[in-house]
């Protein structure tokens, strides 16, 4: 190994180091006196919960931990969104389950909640796979009411989704095992079966304050709306469970009942670890986004005995397709070359932009892979796509759009992973968020945004500049260097993966070591889902 190597792998290392460092805090939640307070009060934690409920040495994968992340701050906060979710395995079944976490805001509602909770709700949909809530909720955070109650994408479409997942067959079982007020009590109720914690939890439109205040009854919570009254009386609720383990064992002993699930018969054989070393990613990623590095390496260290099929090896080689599988599993990789390729006619092309060749021989690949009904990989490390006369002489919109188009509207299952740089019209193409990948992951290596952090920085300069000189300010070189180092600085922090994270624009920052989990279970869950529709480019045919 190489000097560079070294430098890389080190440098790789503290990225990771830092990643767990920030998931040990979001795994505290609201914090530890916090935790001591729920623990008191009878309950276990959220992720206490969680973790209970699935089952033991299986792996699972959570979605949105740093949702949240460094927003919010003058309301004190919400960590990982006030709710944790995981994807998997109750009594051997993959299910999703959302529980939320008391000890943020009493697990009240962030605008950021409701994202978190509709993306659960949107893997359980498009993978037909059984959600699980354990709600433990005081409702919708008041003082942010205007920006998570009334909008398409906001509280209450959770409860459409409910609707909507019934009529697919999905199911749905919620417990309640704390508070589940106002709104939120419809959720527990618009699912399949309903259990309550006794004393512990508590399911009413309006608590017993309000109820006071508004028709001058008293009434203490529990005869309002604790698990007796509605176990004995009203029947909201089908199951009274004696404490939280008792809830979680009864959801177990439901799971275990479920008949088996419509395949989609994605293509897989006995898993097999890569030959070459997948510590070695750390040391192939260059510590610089603007470094050069060859992709082939890192595909090596991701897939089945190191072994993939290049499709058009020799042509538009700034992106490699190839047949390849991970962790038994088939699948079609698209990946971004990094490094600087030489033409048959001699043109170099720079590593990391897609050129007219490299598009149209992506487009042609993921054509071929929703015809044999195996499942893309997208590992990002792009720059956008070539500009220039030449370029656009050639065509380059049009072979973009028709790669565009292609991702668009596969019918196979996406899965997307953010290795590098991830910029601007290149995002598109190679399946970014708005683009419905199943799973979209990033390594801490990655940036996104709309052009890289000095690029955009210089551009941003000159617009300030410009403004400040208008106001009659003279801008000399020591103020424009000042300028340009906030600027920049503030723009690094927007491309950070973990900005992306906080937002939910990716499901997570993880270890690249974890990537063929990820993807092979990602493909597991989209096997529940048969497709139902063939692939169909429309005009912009290939």
């Amino acid at each position: 190994m190489d000097i560079n190597f070294n430098k890389n792998e080190d440098y790789n290392k503290l990225l990771l180091s830092e990643l767990k460092s920030k998931l040990l805090k979001v795994k505290l939640g609201g914090g530890k006196s916090r935790i001591e307070k729920q623990h008191a009060q009878g309950k276990m934690t959220a992720r206490e919960r969680v973790d209970y409920l699935l089952d033991d040495k299986r792996p699972s994968l959570e979605i949105a931990a740093f949702a949240g992340e460094n927003m919010y701050i003058d309301h004190g906060g919400c960590p990982s969104g006030g709710v944790v979710v995981k994807i998997g395995y109750v009594k051997g079944k993959l299910c999703v389950v959302v529980a939320n976490d008391a000890t943020v805001k009493a697990g009240a509602w962030f605008p950021i909640t409701g994202k978190k909770n509709l993306r659960a709700q949107e893997i359980a949909i498009e993978n037909k796979l059984p959600i699980i809530y354990l709600v433990d909720s005081a409702g919708v955070y008041l003082p942010m009411q205007d920006e998570i109650f009334p909008d398409k994408e906001h509280f209450g479409r959770i409860f459409r989704n409910n609707a909507v997942m019934s009529s697919l067959g999905i199911t749905q079982i919620a417990a309640v095992m704390g508070s589940c007020v106002a709104g939120g009590a419809y959720l527990p109720i618009m699912s399949d079966e309903a259990l309550i914690v006794d004393k512990t939890g508590s399911i009413f439109l309006a608590g017993s304050y309000l109820v006071k205040a508004a028709i001058g009854e008293t009434i203490d919570n529990e005869t309002l709306g604790g698990a007796t009254t509605h176990c004995e009386i009203s029947g909201v609720t089908d199951y009274k469970a004696k404490n939280d383990k008792h809830a979680l064992d009864t959801i177990k002993n439901i799971v275990d009942k479920i008949g088996d699930y419509n395949k989609a018969g994605f293509n897989r054989i006995e898993p097999q670890k890569p030959k070459d070393n997948p510590k070695d990613i750390y040391g192939l990623i260059p510590k610089s986004r603007a470094d050069q590095y060859d992709m082939h390496e890192v595909i090596k260290r991701l897939v089945d005995n190191s072994e993939y099929e290049e499709y058009k090896a020799g042509y538009g080689q700034t992106i490699i397709t190839c047949y390849a599988r991970i962790d038994g599993w088939a699948v079609g990789i698209v990946a971004n070359q990094r490094k600087l390729v030489k033409t048959r006619q001699g043109e170099m092309q720079f590593g990391g932009v897609i050129y007219n060749d490299s598009a149209d021989k992506a487009t042609r690949f993921i054509a071929n892979c929703n015809q044999k009904k195996i499942p893309l990989v997208f590992l990002q490390d792009v720059t956008g796509f070539m500009v220039g006369s030449k370029s656009e002489h050639n065509g380059i919109i049009k072979d973009g759009a028709k790669m565009v188009n292609a991702v668009s509207n596969s019918v196979v299952p996406k899965f997307t992973v953010i290795v590098g740089n991830s910029y601007g019209a290149g995002n598109y193409a190679m399946c970014g968020k708005a683009y419905d990948p199943r799973l979209i992951v990033s390594w801490p290596s990655a940036e996104l945004a709309v052009m890289g952090g000095n690029s955009a920085a210089k551009v941003l300069l000159q617009i300030e500049k410009a403004s400040l000189e208008k106001q009659g300010q003279n801008i000399t070189s020591e103020k424009e260097k000042d300028l340009y180092n906030k600027i920049k600085a503030r723009y690094d922090n927007q491309v950070s993966p973990y900005y992306a994270a906080a937002r939910i624009w990716t499901d997570a920052v993880i270890d690249p070591l974890n990537t063929r989990e990820w993807v092979s279970m990602g493909i597991e869950a989209a096997n529940h889902s048969p497709i139902e529709k063939p692939f169909n480019m429309g005009l912009l045919q290939v």
